[in-house]
């Protein structure tokens, strides 16, 4: 029996499950500490989006290939 982590919703995976919305909490507390920790040593606003882009791509990315894999209607 699989179980539904996301619905999709247009572009956008909704969390449906427990796991959904832990891995959507832990991609979202690793984004703000990553902007914390990248803006108290930037000079800039450009300094601090050129710092956090490869973090947040990352990390949107795969909760994006695991929204896909999961959601209600994936094979």
């Amino acid at each position: 029996m699989k179980t539904n982590w996301f619905k999709r919703l247009g572009w956008f995976y909704v969390p449906m499950s427990i796991p959904g919305t832990v891995l959507c909490l832990i991609a979202v507390g690793f984004c703000l500490s990553v902007f914390i920790a990248v803006d108290r040593h930037s000079h800039s606003v450009s300094d601090t989006l050129y710092g956090v882009f490869p973090f947040f791509t990352c990390t949107f990315l795969l909760v994006d290939w695991i929204g896909r894999r999961t959601c209600e209607g994936s094979v």
